[in-house]
């Protein structure tokens, strides 16, 4: 669970830093979540953490969407609530859950599903992906 939380923080710091230039970014980013294999009908708990280099907290902003195999993307809804994540001010620390339908089964065969997150914070911009397939 940690190797996978650390191999996307460090992929999503080499894809910002090739996209800017090498330009270091003012913070960290993480996301992890318990597998990349949920059940469906049953919450899938996830955290974003957003720190600045020395480990400290900072406010980010989030939006929040999965893509699925065919390429549309559709927006991640707060919890229970209708609310979309989108542009969701936080501080440190967003922990939230995901029920996936049960036909997102489906979406296995032809390569799976993508949660994305694109989280922006004093001047930069981090967008971390982490693939599952529901089972």
């Amino acid at each position: 669970m940690r190797r996978g939380a650390l191999v996307v923080a460090l992929l999503a710091l080499l894809a910002a830093a090739s996209a800017s230039g090498a330009a270091k970014l003012p913070f960290k980013a993480t996301l992890t979540a318990p597998g990349h294999t949920p059940k469906v009908s049953v919450k899938w708990y996830y955290t974003i953490r957003v720190t600045d280099l020395s480990g400290k907290p900072i406010a980010a902003r989030l939006t929040e969407v999965v893509k699925d195999p065919t390429g549309q993307v559709h927006p991640v809804r707060y919890g229970p609530t209708q609310k979309v994540i989108t542009n969701w001010r936080f501080t440190g620390r967003f922990r939230d859950y995901i029920i996936w339908p049960a036909d997102s089964k489906l979406a296995d065969y032809l390569g799976g599903l993508v949660l994305r997150a694109t989280i922006k914070a004093r001047g930069g911009t981090v967008v971390l992906t982490y693939r599952v397939k529901p089972r």
